[in-house]
């Protein structure tokens, strides 16, 4: 068999990070782990091959020379994955459709020839079997989930490292926390299931055989769902692996904010080369938290338990929505006034959205109040509900938040508050990068010489200079990160 497996395109939104990419020269954040991983999956003696629509065109050609054409998308790619879909039957080529995008919305893919939906390491070898009989069906599903134990290591054969700024890793899926907008819980569960800590080093092992070294993201949802597991086995054999390798990695992910309630696993983290955790925050509103059971967040002061996190080590990046029924007309300046108080600099400020499946796209119907379907971007302006405040009242709102916490001035306040109080806790190796150094030359032409925010560059580029030059590349980094959300924000202000 020839498989070609195909990985649709993003959007131009705040997680694509375009407008910074090409500062790097690189054309992607990360590489399509799950379809890699999905690779590993299929017969050794099958041809592989694989195009990331996000690094390379997809030609017709490619898809003629396939037997199957596997595809893998979440919803904010349903666009390009739509467009794919039409591509390959107009060259009568068999499609193969799983991920998020399918497993959410398997009604509007009739036009696929097999739907592997759900968690692969169930359903596809159950096509695989009946593929090998001839009587393979339309649509495969599971509502078991998997036991990760046995997830393959992915082919990282098949992609063009230089093509992206990080690589990635899955340890855990499924997060203990059931927060009414989000699908993850649906997806994957509420009990996190993990790998074992042979399988983790393993996959650094092979991350650093391929010769990679630097960014390193865990994808999980909710990294600390078990925190025992964690600070227990985890963590102290990433430690002892990147000791012995000499730190080749440094590491991020995402985790929920009661990781500021535990000293130890904000140490071991720092300690095992973690620089950054994504944090959803959502509100400042208490009653907006309580609407939508955001559990951990509740009851705490959020300022506070951010700066325990950075003072850990550890930067926080912060997601945050707006729309809720209980958030009030202040909720806009409130919110803008908590970003620049927390010194939290990536903030991704959405419009809150029902996502097919969660508990508010339930209620929401239930109230007559939705509207369509979800386009997994939630900072593209579009709201699939009606919104409590009116949806004029909530765009205007929305807009003012963008236009005030990415322009230069609140930008680069919150960046100089975050970096004067931000102490590292293990110095990273340095990996001579022609990239980067590139970069630096490019933000200084493109920031500091023709920007609008040239005063600012040059503020924080001496300051950082002076005051804190180990934390240097990571105030250039943000600069960049600025000039991303800026024009992202510009495009749909």
């Amino acid at each position: 068999m020839n498989i070609l497996m195909v990985y649709p395109m993003y959007p131009d939104t705040f997680w694509s990070f375009k407008h910074a990419l090409k500062f790097v020269s690189k054309k992607a954040s990360f590489p399509p782990l799950g379809l890699l991983t999905v690779a590993a999956m299929l017969p050794k003696y099958w041809n592989k091959k694989l195009i990331d629509m996000n690094a390379a065109s997809l030609d017709d050609e490619d898809i003629l020379w396939a037997d199957y054409v596997f595809i893998s998308a979440m919803s904010i790619q349903s666009d390009s994955a739509n467009q794919v879909i039409e591509q390959c039957k107009r060259l009568n080529a068999k499609i193969v459709a799983g991920g998020p995008l399918f497993t959410s919305s398997p009604e509007f893919y009739n036009n696929v020839d097999h739907l592997v939906l759900n968690e692969a390491e169930i359903t596809l070898p159950q096509f695989l079997a009946d593929l090998s009989e001839g009587k393979s069906k339309q649509k495969y599903t599971s509502e078991e989930w998997a036991e990760i134990t046995t997830t393959p290591l992915p082919l990282w054969d098949l992609v063009s490292m230089n093509n992206y700024t990080s690589m990635n890793i899955q340890y855990s899926r499924g997060c203990p926390f059931d927060c009414d907008f989000c699908d993850i819980t649906v997806l994957y569960g509420r009990k996190p299931r993990t790998k074992t800590k042979e399988q983790v080093t393993a996959e650094l092992d092979a991350l650093y055989l391929t010769g990679w070294r630097g960014p390193v993201f865990f994808v999980d949802d909710n990294f600390i769902g078990n925190k025992s597991k964690l600070k227990n086995e985890i963590l102290p054999v990433i430690v002892e692996w990147s000791n012995k390798n000499k730190s080749p990695f440094y590491f991020n992910t995402e985790a929920s904010i009661n990781l500021a309630d535990d000293k130890e696993l904000m140490q071991l983290m720092a300690k095992a080369g973690f620089e950054a955790v994504f944090i959803g925050i959502e509100s400042p509103n208490e009653e907006s938290l309580i609407e939508c059971n955001k559990t951990p967040n509740k009851n705490r002061d959020m300022i506070a338990s951010v700066k325990i996190i950075q003072d850990a080590g550890l930067e926080v990046q912060g997601g945050f929505i707006v729309g809720f029924d209980n958030d009030p007309l202040t909720i806009f300046d409130k919110l803008t006034s908590f970003i620049q108080e927390s010194g939290i600099v990536t903030a991704m400020v959405g419009l809150l959205n029902a996502p097919r499946g969660t508990k508010l796209q339930k209620r929401l119907l239930n109230e007559g109040r939705m509207l369509s379907g979800f386009t997994g971007d939630n900072t593209d302006f579009s709201i699939n509900f009606i919104p409590q405040m009116g949806s004029e009242t909530l765009l205007e709102g929305y807009k003012k938040i963008l236009n005030t916490i990415y322009s230069p001035k609140y930008y680069y306040e919150r960046v100089m508050r975050f970096l004067k109080d931000f102490e590292p806790k293990k110095k990273k190796v340095f990996h001579l990068n022609p990239n980067y150094i590139l970069a630096l030359f490019r933000s200084i032409f493109k920031l500091g010489i023709v920007g609008e925010e040239r005063i600012y560059y040059w503020k924080l580029f001496i300051w950082t200079l002076f005051h804190k030059p180990q934390l240097f590349s990571l105030a250039i980094l943000f600069t960049i990160y600025g000039f991303h959300f800026k024009k992202i924000s510009n495009s749909y202000c």
